[in-house]
């Protein structure tokens, strides 16, 4: 054999393009002229691999901002398609067009009706989750029905789906919601047995709420009890919305001894999100408990700490927002860290917004005990660079004098 034959054999294997799913980047590759007219002929193929590789193509060009519209009519078909890569792929062509093509997707209801009771929960979710992400008021009443059944799905993945589909409905067509009693299910579903899907209709009531004047979110005594199971076993952010939601509630002084200790747990949790949803919770409870003993240990005892820690973070985006959370809680509980000054002293790299907070709370946590320590510190800051910084520093020292005789003669 020639070697030029050789060469030519390499070339053509260099040139072919291996398929499967680690080498999908090729899809992005492709600039030909008339794209358009061999994507639709391609979609249009009888051969359902061939069909596939052309969804890939015509999401990999809508994903780099090419206009592929024009083939939704074509893309629509292949709703109907059992492969799951494929439908996955359609649905979210769909999700992206709808907009452009209202009157089309009008023709997609009854495949989304029919993959409404497939036997795959991950098909029913699918389409629960793409009946959210469609925002056309003109299909609302078409998607209901499906939404309907989804809320009531034997599978817990396809019910904190479609609870989280409510939420988005609302947003386009509350009438459609509250005519279809999905509010009344959502409560419902507080009683759930899993509790992703408690987690996910508390969220979604939230969202509600926060977007009406109306009181979406009535807490009975039962349902606080399935909020507290829940709580136990949700994932992490699932118990921010919980805490969230019981922080609205106004317990009896029974119930907030109950809730303060089921919540005290979470003080010491990783997230720090959760950490300071269970302070919230916290510090609003024990203003109604009415054992003293137990509200002083746990003020005294559990709330500082996960508060320092979450402030000894390197994250100063972090330490400025649990900085704002103590500020607000030491106007309510001024002795709550008197004795935890020493970590609100400034540190060399501190951002300047950082700073002026840690100024603002050894102002307020100034005591007859800890002054000296906090105008030692003080006084070191005057001789920093920044101005802004140095001028807050000497108004700091001039609040402190105000607030305390022993350090006013000693400033």
């Amino acid at each position: 054999m020639s070697s030029s034959s050789k060469k030519s054999k390499r070339t053509k294997a260099k040139k072919k393009e291996k398929k499967g799913p680690g080498n999908d980047s090729r899809y992005f590759s492709s600039t030909k002229k008339g794209e358009i007219a061999e994507l639709r002929r391609e979609l249009n193929s009888m051969n359902e691999e061939a069909v596939k590789d052309a969804v890939k193509k015509v999401i990999a060009s809508m994903t780099v901002g090419k206009d592929v519209s024009a083939l939704f009519a074509d893309v629509l078909k292949r709703m109907t398609t059992q492969d799951t890569e494929l439908k996955k792929l359609v649905y979210l062509y769909i999700i992206t067009y709808a907009r452009s093509s209202p009157k089309v997707v009008l023709l997609s209801v009854n495949s989304f009706t029919k993959d409404a009771k497939h036997r795959s929960p991950l098909i029913r979710a699918l389409v629960i989750r793409t009946i959210g992400c469609i925002r056309l008021p003109d299909v609302v009443d078409y998607f209901c029905p499906p939404l309907a059944e989804g809320l009531k799905d034997p599978d817990p993945y396809v019910r904190k789906t479609a609870a989280v589909c409510v939420a988005k409905l609302y947003d386009i067509s509350p009438e459609a919601v509250e005519e279809h009693g999905f509010l009344k299910t959502l409560r419902s579903l507080i009683s759930d047995h899993n509790a992703m899907v408690v987690a996910n209709a508390v969220a979604a009531l939230a969202e509600i709420a926060e977007s009406t004047s109306k009181d979406v979110f009535k807490i009975t005594p039962d349902m606080l009890n399935k909020l507290l199971a829940a709580m136990n076993e949700c994932t992490e952010w699932g118990q921010v919305f919980i805490l969230d939601c019981l922080a609205k509630y106004n317990p009896t002084a029974k119930q907030a001894e109950t809730v303060v200790e089921r919540v005290v747990p979470r003080l010491i949790h990783a997230n720090s999100a959760v950490s300071m949803s269970a302070v919230k919770v916290i510090i609003k409870y024990l203003d109604v408990v009415e054992n003293t003993s137990m509200r002083s240990y746990v003020m005294r005892e559990k709330i500082p700490n996960p508060l320092i820690t979450i402030l000894s973070g390197d994250k100063p985006e972090l330490q400025y927002i649990a900085l704002r959370n103590i500020n607000l809680i030491l106007q309510k509980e001024g002795k709550l860290l008197d004795k935890h000054v020493r970590h609100f002293f400034c540190k060399y790299n501190d951002p300047l917004y950082v700073k002026l907070e840690k100024l603002e709370i050894m102002a307020r946590v100034a005591s007859n005990d800890n002054y000296d320590k906090i105008l030692m510190e003080l006084r070191a800051y005057g001789s920093e660079v920044d101005e802004a910084f140095v001028r807050r520093a000497i108004a700091t020292i001039g609040r402190i004098a105000v607030k305390l005789d022993g350090a006013a003669r000693k400033c």
